[in-house]
């Protein structure tokens, strides 16, 4: 707040006195004139009276010296600087009031990052749910693993550690113009064999793939998006072989190319439910946006 107008002391000399027009300072100037003591009964001024009176005036002078330097402060230089009385100074006349002490922050919401019960991909600007019994990745080799079944155990065919389900999220470089049906049914051979057939190190996990067959071929609207889904049944050599599903949909992020998620769920009473892959598409979100919808069947529009 500023001051109101008013004669206050001009902070290049002390001894004199600028009109402030409530914004800006004049150029109006005015001897400083301090108020003398009362004149003594009958005009007689004795010695201690014009003491008094002296001591009064130099300290009006003292004060206006030091409220000029509060006032507009000085630099490192030494300088004064220019512009208005500050709203923390009290013009003469007046009290300062101490500033209101602000009111405590809300606490921010909690984005999806920081949210236990979601995984967030940034690339592709989606979120999926981290159901029960799902963690996100950790000690994990392969890449886009989004989230993974709690716990490992023995590979049925070659050596290592296994996992009863996996979730992996990717841009499909180059997909912009394909329809998700076609990105889905040209993705679903290569999940089958990463996941069932032969790994990255060139072990057979599950002894191969021996057969499969189509659960699944469906439009299926992802994040208010447009998508295809295909899901294969597959038999292995060694194990209970198990459920690959890819899933196409059209990013809202970047240039929009598709995203690709893939399920890796194994079969038998050991693996996770099949309908988990469906709870999981219908959970999948544009991050910063809980509420839009997706799901199968959820505002599907042709693509393209």
């Amino acid at each position: 707040m500023s001051p109101p107008p008013g004669w206050y002391p001009d902070p290049s000399a002390p001894h004199a006195e600028r009109w402030w027009d409530g914004t800006a300072w004049t150029g109006h100037l005015r001897p400083h004139e301090p108020p003398g003591p009362p004149s003594p009964v009958g005009g007689a001024t004795s010695p201690r009276r014009r003491g008094v009176a002296l001591a009064a005036a130099g300290l009006l002078l003292a004060a206006a010296a030091v409220t000029a330097a509060v006032v507009y402060g000085t630099g490192g230089d030494g300088e004064a600087k220019g512009g208005g009385p500050r709203a923390v100074t009290a013009p003469p006349g007046t009290t300062a009031t101490a500033p209101a002490t602000p009111a405590p922050e809300s606490p921010a919401p909690e984005s999806p990052a920081e949210d236990p019960d979601v995984v967030v991909d940034e690339l592709n600007g989606i979120s999926l749910p981290l159901l029960d019994g799902w963690v996100r990745p950790e000690n994990i080799s392969l890449d886009h693993v989004m989230m993974t079944t709690d716990g490992t155990y023995d590979c049925p065919g070659d050596e290592g550690l296994c996992r009863r389900g996996l979730v992996f999220s990717r841009t499909a470089a180059g997909s912009e113009g394909t329809s998700p049906k076609a990105l889905a049914e040209a993705d679903i051979a290569d999940a089958a064999d990463e996941a069932y057939d032969r790994d990255v190190l060139g072990r057979r996990p599950f002894g191969g793939i021996e057969s499969h067959r189509v659960v699944k071929s469906e439009p299926v609207a992802v994040a208010g998006r447009a998508g295809h889904l295909v899901r294969w049944r597959v038999v292995t050599a060694d194990g209970p072989g198990g459920y690959v599903q890819s899933l196409a949909f059209q990013s809202s992020v970047g240039t929009e190319a598709s995203v690709v998620v893939r399920y890796v769920f194994d079969a038998g009473p050991d693996g996770p439910p099949p309908a988990d892959m469906d709870r999981i598409t219908d959970g999948i979100r544009p991050v910063g946006d809980a509420e839009t919808g997706g799901g199968v069947g959820a505002g599907i529009s042709p693509p393209g």
